[in-house]
């Protein structure tokens, strides 16, 4: 069989629809090396086994695939391990993708508030025994630990008997760290079982400002700064953790819209003449 002749950088270029701009990165960068250079002019010389390997390589930079993974993908000879590997990277798109969908649903709330008034309630909640699973958490990972804590409770406690619920140290929102509670209501009679982290707690008694956000969680944190907005305008102080109760959410339906998730800050008056908490109810 005759040889194959070498492209030219340009043809090879054309042939891939690659700049030679970009097919010298990759040549520096050892990604894709030329199959000769010609050592009088530095002239680059590709064969055309080279082209799906060029292609590969594009496709995984348009992926923003690091050069250090695209260089392990394209060296394995391994089919399974270049898939792993390119799995891994997916996953992380993917992430990325949901922070940005939930970034943007956020925008568009505070961009285009909701012209109705938020409905907050003063409440005072008496103390409260628990079933509950702690731990010290980074505030990112705070959605994964609340799911595996409460398939722990969900696993040692029947089914019913409320709308379980979360107790947030201050510190997990400042220092980007801190104690979490999960929990479910137990009757007052009712053992607790002590199985893995599940234990018995009394949550103390409180005095809440508290308002409902309906719908998925992507955008909890506005109606967080609509609440927080509330409490400032009608002279309370934040006092304590914050407290979440799950009226529903994603053990009870699919549905998104559906979800209603109670928020609840620890408040006092801080001047005279300021709305006492007490079961009164205001719009903002």
């Amino acid at each position: 069989m005759p040889r194959a002749r070498a492209l030219p950088i340009g043809e090879f270029s054309r042939l891939t629809h690659l700049s030679v701009r970009t097919l010298r990165r990759y040549h520096e960068a050892g990604l894709l090396e030329p199959a000769r250079v010609d050592p009088d002019s530095g002239y680059r010389y590709y064969g055309a086994e080279q082209i799906p390997t060029a292609q590969v390589i594009h496709r995984l930079r348009e992926l923003d695939v690091p050069l250090a993974a695209v260089q392990r993908i394209v060296a394995s000879p391994d089919p399974a391990a270049r898939a792993a590997l390119v799995a891994e990277h997916l996953q992380r798109l993917e992430a990325q993708l949901e922070r940005t969908r939930a970034a943007v649903v956020s925008l568009h709330r505070l961009l285009h508030p909701q012209p109705a008034g938020l409905d907050v309630q003063l409440r005072r909640v008496p103390a409260t025994r628990v079933a509950a699973v702690r731990g010290e958490v980074a505030l990112e990972q705070v959605l994964p630990w609340y799911a595996g804590a409460m398939a722990e409770l969900d696993a040692v406690l029947p089914a019913g008997g409320g709308a379980p619920g979360g107790v947030y140290e201050n510190s997990l929102f400042e220092d980007g760290r801190g104690g979490v509670l999960v929990h479910r209501p137990v009757p007052e009679a009712s053992p607790v079982p002590r199985v893995g982290r599940v234990q018995p707690v009394v949550l103390p008694a409180v005095e809440l400002a508290v308002t409902t956000h309906a719908g998925e969680h992507d955008d909890i944190d506005v109606t967080y700064g609509r609440l927080g907005d509330w409490v400032v305008r009608h002279t309370l102080a934040v006092s304590g953790p914050v407290r979440e109760n799950y009226l529903v959410g994603p053990r009870d339906t699919p549905d998104a819209a559906a979800w209603r998730t109670e928020i609840g800050w620890p408040v006092f008056p801080v001047a005279a003449g300021a709305a006492a908490p007490g079961g009164g109810a205001g719009s903002a």
